[in-house]
């Protein structure tokens, strides 16, 4: 896997306003927000895009969604939010290395794209 931006900011190489981290992953908020919260949750592992996991990731794909959730209650967005993976140039993915939006406090349309 090349170099990322995400790489960088797991290194403290570049500043970020990292709200949450542990051992398996770190988010942050997105520089170029698409809603009044919008975090980016990225594995310190570098899986490029979601087609790159293995079963091997199985557990820290599992991590991902459950520390949206921790993430969703620490950021008090009690009326939903939504939960996105880019996959693939097709996919809107910018950044290949593996990372959940979350996108909340404001309505969102359907569909999204």
């Amino acid at each position: 896997m090349s170099e990322t931006i995400f790489s960088k900011i797991i290194r403290r190489e570049i500043p970020a306003n990292i709200i949450y981290e542990d051992d398996l992953a770190i988010a942050f908020t997105d520089v170029n927000p698409k809603a009044p919260t919008h975090i980016l949750v990225i594995p310190k592992k570098p899986i490029p895009q979601l087609d790159a996991a293995t079963e091997e990731d199985q557990a820290i794909l599992g991590h991902l969604l459950l520390t949206v959730k921790k993430i969703a209650a620490q950021m008090n967005l009690k009326n939903g939010y939504r939960v996105v993976i880019n996959n693939g140039e097709d996919g809107g993915q910018t950044v290949y290395h593996l990372h959940l939006h979350i996108l909340g406090d404001r309505q969102m349309t359907w569909p999204p794209g």
